[in-house]
């Protein structure tokens, strides 16, 4: 498996996201998932304070106890209702730890960004847990170019730690702002963490046109108007022709989403959910195509 850094760290380049934990997975299932990613040499485990009602965090700790050296882990506040004051931050920070059941964070990010709380209360919230050992590394999520722009002057001003990553949502069906998002990531020396990579499985090919979702695929328990805006003929049209154009160079549609991706500039690490460990194997050895200026024209006439 690649490697990729984020800052001082150093992560797989693929990485599992751990909202299925809690949810649609239990403690010995979460186990299992795990098991196989560290076997697959995947380190980077992303969770949030409140994936699964904040089970995932625990059901994470659980699987990772004993080999806590092997993994990197990252978890999120912020998008439970308390926003981003720096009072909170710390109750939440040392909320998260006592779920894991580890003694830092390596990667502690702001799940989204908080209009209530002026960047500098949070980032200096965020320091100070730097400085205390109980984080390693800071990201944040969800933010526009400008905000990173912001946040990224404010640490420098300040000599703070500052933001190492940025994790928005990022894949071939969902491109909107792609390009200012890299840009913003190269200025400031950030790495993208891309969350829903394959489109929420729309871009696995489990989703057939015309047909219902599967029984137990995440398109399947969301709401009506959600599932039909993802599954729509236009988006279709676009899933059909990538998975065309992956077929006739012997790949899948999953290999060339998540290619496509690996080779962007400023990529960290792409996080990708699963729930089975074929699905993690199939995640693991996803990354291996490169790309050629060719193929990302292409790509981009079909994605346009």
């Amino acid at each position: 498996m690649e490697t990729r850094t984020l800052g001082s760290l150093t992560v797989s380049l693929v990485g599992l996201g751990c909202n299925n934990f809690g949810g649609r997975l239990d403690a010995a299932a979460t186990k299992t998932v795990v098991d196989v990613c560290l076997e697959a040499g995947i380190t980077l485990f992303d969770t949030a304070d409140v994936y699964g009602g904040t089970k995932s965090e625990e059901y994470l700790g659980q699987a990772l106890a004993g080999r806590r050296d092997d993994a990197i882990v990252a978890t999120k506040f912020g998008a439970g209702g308390g926003g981003a004051k720096a009072s909170y931050v710390a109750s939440c920070a040392e909320d998260s730890l006592r779920r894991l059941g580890v003694d830092h964070i390596d990667l502690y990010q702001i799940h989204r960004p908080d209009p209530e709380t002026p960047i500098e209360e949070t980032l200096g919230a965020l320091n100070q847990l730097v400085v205390d050992g109980k984080v390693r590394e800071i990201g944040c999520s969800n933010f526009s170019p400008e905000q990173i722009e912001e946040a990224a002057k404010v640490s420098e001003a300040n000599g703070w730690a500052r933001f190492v990553t940025v994790q928005n949502q990022l894949n071939l069906l969902q491109r909107k702002g792609d390009a200012q998002l890299v840009a913003a990531s190269q200025q400031h020396d950030l790495k993208i963490l891309p969350y829903f990579p394959l489109a929420s499985g729309m871009l696995t090919g489990k989703y057939k046109r015309g047909e219902e979702p599967p029984e137990g695929t995440r398109l399947a328990g969301t709401p009506a108007d959600r599932r039909e805006r993802a599954m729509s003929d236009r988006v279709f049209d676009k899933v059909e022709a990538l998975t065309q154009m992956a077929e006739s160079g012997g790949h899948t549609v999953l290999e060339l989403a998540m290619s496509w991706l690996a080779t962007m500039p400023a990529m960290g690490s792409v996080i990708a959910g699963a729930t089975k460990p074929e699905q993690v194997r199939s995640n693991a050895e996803s990354v291996a195509w490169q790309l050629t200026d060719e193929d990302r024209a292409e790509i981009d006439r079909i994605t346009a």
